[in-house]
């Protein structure tokens, strides 16, 4: 198979691991700056052009979209979803995901277990949007965050009534969340393709730091997940419509809470952690399902 990566650094992990895949099963896979392919959109014939040259003749496309560029990154992807290229996750699944507030509100209609979520962008709400959340300590989020970037706690009502309030005065919208004390700075992520759970691990924040992002100096392990948490895991895949994804997720006293639904999950942690091929099992996902002109959404949402 012809296989197509747009990413913007060839030299990270997870990105050299999906290429050593592909290529220890007989298949090519070519990377491209995502912000360097240009279109030509068009009724009947839509192309899509790479330093000069058409970029033609590829059975499936895996996207690995930075969150920066994720409008840009996501009208590349529709291109090619219009010229018929199968794509690992569809762009309508990561939009979906991209937006924390969207994405939990479909989660929830899904009766998935989550935080107790306060949104608002009247700044005169603030006392009430606190109310909502239990009360400080809470964690407030900056939509477009991510890797724990935009993500504070206020652990008492007046911090978190200035957090809220400097967010508001930025002109930033901002999800303010419950503070899950029982889950200890520590995660669970639970690493999903094709509808099933192939690897787990616990992520524990750096000292001091109730974040457990790795980006963040926290450390990973390989976990046992609870029947519930592994249930929970593949339907919130299934309702974000992410075939491969990593699910973020907090042990509670009423059992698992998401926390996101990551759409480009990394490979070094979880490869790390459990000792499991991971970039194989994604392309052998795509060597089972990619199909021409496959994809629910044909580019179009």
């Amino acid at each position: 198979m012809k296989l197509l990566m747009l990413a913007r650094n060839p030299n990270l992990y997870s990105h050299k691991r999906l290429v050593e895949a592909a290529e220890a099963r007989g298949h090519t896979l070519d990377i491209v700056n995502t912000l360097r392919v240009y279109m030509n959109i068009t009724s009947h014939r839509p192309e899509a052009f790479y330093n000069g040259q058409k970029l033609t003749g590829y059975d499936a496309i895996i996207p690995r979209i930075g969150a920066s560029i994720t409008q840009y990154g996501l009208a590349v992807l529709r291109q090619f979803e219009m010229m018929g290229v199968w794509p690992l996750n569809e762009s309508v699944a990561i939009g979906r995901s991209r937006d924390k507030l969207r994405s939990m509100q479909i989660l929830a209609r899904a009766g998935l277990g989550l935080p107790v979520t306060a949104f608002a962008h009247d700044p005169k709400a603030t006392d009430e949007v606190l109310k909502i959340a239990g009360g400080a300590p809470v964690v407030i989020k900056l939509l477009e965050g991510t890797q724990g970037i935009g993500v504070v706690l206020g652990d008492t009502e007046r911090s978190a009534r200035s957090v809220i309030e400097a967010f508001r005065g930025a002109n930033v919208n901002i999800l303010v969340q419950e503070f899950i004390k029982e889950a200890g700075s520590t995660d669970i992520r639970a690493f999903v393709v094709g509808g099933k759970v192939v690897g787990t691990m616990k992520r524990t924040g750096a000292e001091g730091d109730f974040r457990s992002n790795l980006h963040r100096g926290g450390s990973a392990a390989t976990v046992k997940i609870t029947p519930e948490e592994r249930s929970t895991a593949v339907r919130a895949a299934a309702k974000m419509g992410l075939n491969v994804c990593g699910v973020d997720m907090l042990r509670s006293n009423h059992g698992p809470v998401i926390m996101e639904v990551n759409s480009s999950p990394g490979l070094e942690g979880m490869e790390g952690a459990t000792g499991k091929d991971i970039a194989g099992m994604i392309i052998q996902h795509i060597e089972t399902h990619a199909k021409p002109h496959k994809t629910k959404t044909k580019g179009t949402g």
